[in-house]
């Protein structure tokens, strides 16, 4: 690499599980293109999403702090009116314009409803009206009629969504590269969100006959918070059996193995213009989907591991790009913003601090492992949605998993033993000083990143003094 500050290629898919990736070794989901992106990475296999909700996650990946704390609980155009991400509020991609980068900006939003990405230091956007306008134009008389639950695009492959914005991304490039100045694009995609719509070879890539059930299919919801089982009763999923969910989940592999294939045409793109050896490449997502795990879908009113952990991956330009599986935890959002600007060489002053913290030491580590007091533990947080307000917060360590549900009974999972997580230990008395430590940890980090969940004497009773029936009779 060169002196000249690195490019930055930025990659988003919207609710893809951490292990619906050929990557994690678990679910048979063709990967090829971003298993090779993962061989040549540092691959972070224990990557979190902080808040499991598609507007809130991405302001703040913008922003560098918890969305609690600028107040973007919840999508803004899902429930009552909520705050969200203004122009005026520090991003870091402001900071990369205002250093010399040019910037662009592709796909899903989601961070303001009144103002597109050129307003958060982005000096082009394509998003998906333009993509809805060409479907339209070229399309005009196909229809969908399955609702969430998906069905098969009749839209060809290569004028699909994934692909189009694939080859929109690769004429950015193009233009950028032309220019004598670093550049970061942005390349968010809507893919695998529901409804799941591959098109073409991937409609029947996949036979729902030989789709495994999740790990965490057979819930019974005994000791589980109500709204657990209430969730599928509000999409009408209640009676689903998995012979009912392996299509869904069949097409929901579909438009993953579809959308692998988009981002390999842009990384050849990258590579094919020479750039690559200049670029830093970052693939995540914003969260994870049930999709038929625990018997529910979307992402809503839980904070298992199916929604908050997600697939992290970052290559480094040039020779450093050797692939390493690091097991230390990161957050795959929150760390962006203090690990692309340490990257690209590029001091800013947030307004606040950021309260995420660089990846760069663990990406200089040979081995993956972490620096002495690296965090061992992450926080997410969920504020309810379209099916009313709810309020979560969850601690997970290696080996344990706390959530604090504000109005309902909270859960405990031993990750070890119970690795799906279908089993409450909340009530258990072996665990009560185990579930006393968590609440002063989840309460310390709360109160450190200024959420207002722990800001009254009441909420602090619960997490501090015990104060909580927890399942008990």
């Amino acid at each position: 690499m060169n002196d000249r500050k690195p490019n930055i290629l930025l990659i988003t898919a919207d609710q893809l599980r951490y292990d619906c990736l050929g990557s994690s070794g678990r679910y048979p989901v063709r990967t090829p293109r971003l298993d090779r992106l993962a061989e040549q990475s540092f691959l972070f296999a224990q990557a979190y999403s902080h808040i499991p909700v598609c507007g809130p996650a991405r302001q703040s990946m913008l922003h560098g702090r918890r969305p609690e704390t600028f107040g973007a609980l919840w999508n803004y155009d899902a429930f009552l009116p909520v705050g969200c991400l203004q122009p005026e509020q520090f991003t870091w991609t402001k900071a990369l314009r205002e250093a010399g980068y040019a910037t662009a900006f592709l796909g899903k939003w989601g961070v303001n409803p009144d103002r597109d990405p050129t307003a958060f230091g982005y000096d082009a956007y394509v998003g998906e009206h333009e993509y809805a306008d060409f479907r339209k134009g070229k399309y005009p008389d196909v229809t969908y009629a399955n609702g969430f639950l998906g069905e098969t695009n009749p839209i060809p492959v290569e004028d699909a969504g994934t692909h189009w914005f694939a080859a929109r991304a690769i004429e950015t490039m193009e233009r950028l590269g032309a220019e004598d100045k670093p550049w970061h694009l942005a390349l968010h995609f809507a893919e695998p969100h529901l409804p799941c719509r591959p098109s073409g070879r991937f409609a029947d890539l996949y036979d729902p006959a030989e789709v495994p059930e999740w790990d965490g299919f057979r819930e019974t919801f005994a000791g589980k918070p109500y709204i657990q089982r209430q969730q599928p009763y509000s999409w009408g999923l209640q009676d689903y059996e998995w012979r009912d969910w392996a299509p869904i989940v069949a097409r929901y592999y579909g438009i993953i193995s579809q959308l692998d294939e988009a981002v390999g045409r842009v990384l050849d793109a990258l590579e094919r213009s020479g750039a690559a050896n200049d670029t830093v490449v970052i693939f995540t997502a914003d969260h994870g989907d049930m999709c038929g795990s625990h018997r529910m879908i979307d992402k809503h009113y839980i904070l298992y591991d199916d929604v908050v952990r997600v697939p992290l991956m970052i290559r480094l330009p040039g020779a450093e790009r050797t692939g390493t599986r690091s097991g230390a935890f990161a957050y795959n959002l929150l760390d962006l913003a203090p690990t692309v600007l340490e990257l690209a060489g590029v001091e800013a002053t947030p307004d606040r601090p950021f309260q995420g913290r660089s990846l760069a030491p663990l990406l200089a580590s040979p081995d993956g492992s972490p620096p002495a007091g690296w965090r061992d533990a992450v926080v997410a947080s969920y504020n309810g949605q379209q099916f009313g307000l709810y309020t979560q917060r969850m601690i997970r360590t290696p080996s344990w998993k706390y959530v604090w549900n504000l109005t309902d009974v909270d859960e405990l999972y031993d990750l070890e033993r119970d690795g799906a997580e279908l089993v409450n230990l909340i009530a258990e008395e072996a665990h009560r000083g185990l579930v006393a430590e968590l609440r002063k940890r989840l309460y310390e980090q709360l109160r450190a990143d200024e959420d207002p969940a722990v800001a009254n004497m009441w909420t602090r009773r619960q997490l501090l003094d015990g104060a909580i029936a927890d399942g008990r009779t």
